[in-house]
């Protein structure tokens, strides 16, 4: 299972520091050791609310390593923009995923599967698993 580079992780919100924050918490959550790449994606390039096609990429491609990369999303014009990406075909490294998941549980099922060697399959699966998780 496991890839001669790891699959990355995108986190896309409408905010900068959402998107950070949440990267910190699945890093922090995946243990010691090494662990796949996770780049935050959020906000507007001025630092305002949003989602930027730019940041994205830009994100996508600090993440890839050939293994394909995953990317969560957090509201909807964030999916709308991951998709006219995805559409493209051109912006996103090739293997680009978005993956259908909860924000904050999906980006750690997703960190710590990709960390252990998982496959961008694998990684999708953990992450949309997710949804399972009960709170009460």
């Amino acid at each position: 299972m496991s890839a001669a580079a790891p699959v990355g992780i995108v986190l896309v919100s409408h905010s900068a520091d959402v998107a950070a924050s949440v990267a910190a918490l699945a890093l922090g959550l995946a243990g010691g050791g090494g662990t796949a790449p996770i780049h935050p994606a959020g906000g507007l390039p001025d630092g305002g609310l949003g989602t930027s096609a730019e940041l994205i990429c830009s994100a996508a491609k600090a993440v890839d390593g050939g293994a394909g990369v995953a990317i969560l999303v957090d509201l909807g014009s964030a999916v709308l923009t991951v998709k006219a990406l995805l559409a493209e075909g051109d912006e996103l490294p090739e293997g680009a995923r978005l993956v259908d998941a909860p924000f904050v549980e999906g980006a750690v099922a997703a960190l710590v599967t990709a960390s252990a060697g998982g496959d961008l399959d694998a990684v999708a699966a953990a992450a949309s698993e997710a949804y399972a998780y009960r709170k009460e």
